[in-house]
């Protein structure tokens, strides 16, 4: 039987979790903290100012694959001296 990998440095139960969902989140202190379910991740709970960061991230990639896409095809527009 496989390990699941959990990315989380904290873990709690779910049964813990459910008692104080808000006090395990700040003590978690912007860190990911992994809620067990029979010794398995049910789901990850996140600060809002690390969601933010993550969604930060992930927009920042998301443009830069934008970007990428346009380099990758790039357009020569003819311009004369007289129409600068």
């Amino acid at each position: 039987m496989a390990m699941e990998t959990i990315f989380a440095d904290k873990t709690i139960s779910i049964s813990s979790f459910k008692a104080k969902p808000a006090k395990f989140v700040a003590d978690a202190a912007d860190k990911p903290l992994a809620v067990l379910n029979h010794n398995k991740p049910a789901f990850y709970a996140l600060s809002p100012k690390l969601f933010e960061q993550i969604a930060d991230i992930l927009d920042d990639y998301e443009l830069a694959e934008i970007v990428r896409a346009r380099l990758a095809e790039p357009k020569i527009v003819e311009v004369s001296i007289d129409d600068l």
